[in-house]
């Protein structure tokens, strides 16, 4: 089963992702941008057997702008946990299940056909995530608080202080009963104030 999943990856996955702009480097597939880095992962389960190989695929953007307000070094070909934008397949894409197997019961053609229309689809969301900002007003329209000190970061650099406010209301309204809240509160004020913003008069 191992052979027939790295088969289908090289004969496969591997044309298909490339036709649109995706390079191989092991189980990771890469499009860069000047801004951006567009990733697939294929994630192996850590029970697979001989006879069943289990994998998930995990989707993730990268962007050079926020690993900047991070302070972090600037990557070319990040890991999953790495990229700003994190995803699994099933999350972005309709009918995609959350794993897939290979057994040898696989219809091999079923699996081809659902897993590359699933690509097709977050190719086509990658396709509206075009810069740190789009990273950011994902997040904001959960509103989430993942990657929130970032998103305060670029849309006050930006002068986009309407935002930035609108955004922590936001969340404040969705996680203020909740204990980490206060913790969350204090940062983010500590951010706005770096940018001579007040979040007292809220």
């Amino acid at each position: 089963m191992q052979q027939l999943f790295n088969d289908f990856i090289k004969q496969d996955v591997k044309p298909f992702l490339s036709k649109h702009g995706f390079a191989k480097n092991s189980l990771n597939f890469y499009k860069a941008t000047e801004s951006l880095v567009y990733m697939f992962n294929f994630q192996k389960s850590a029970g697979n057997a001989a006879d069943n190989v289990m994998f998930y695929v995990n989707c993730g953007i990268y962007a050079t702008e926020l690993a900047r307000i991070q302070s972090r070094a600037i990557l070319t070909a990040p890991k999953e946990a790495e990229c700003h934008f994190r995803a699994r397949i099933e999350n972005i894409a309709e009918s995609v299940p959350d794993r897939f197997s290979i057994t040898p019961d696989t219809n091999m053609d079923v699996l081809r056909k659902t897993l590359l229309t699933g690509f097709e689809q977050v190719i086509h969301f990658y396709d509206t995530m075009t810069s740190a900002r789009s990273i950011v007003d994902y997040y904001m329209s959960g509103p989430f608080l993942h990657l929130g000190e970032e998103s305060f970061h670029l849309l006050l650099q930006s002068n986009d202080a309407a935002a930035a406010l609108h955004y922590f209301k936001a969340l404040r309204e969705k996680y203020g009963t909740e204990k980490r809240w206060s913790i969350f509160e204090t940062n983010y004020k500590a951010i706005f104030n770096q940018y001579g913003v007040e979040l007292d008069k809220l």
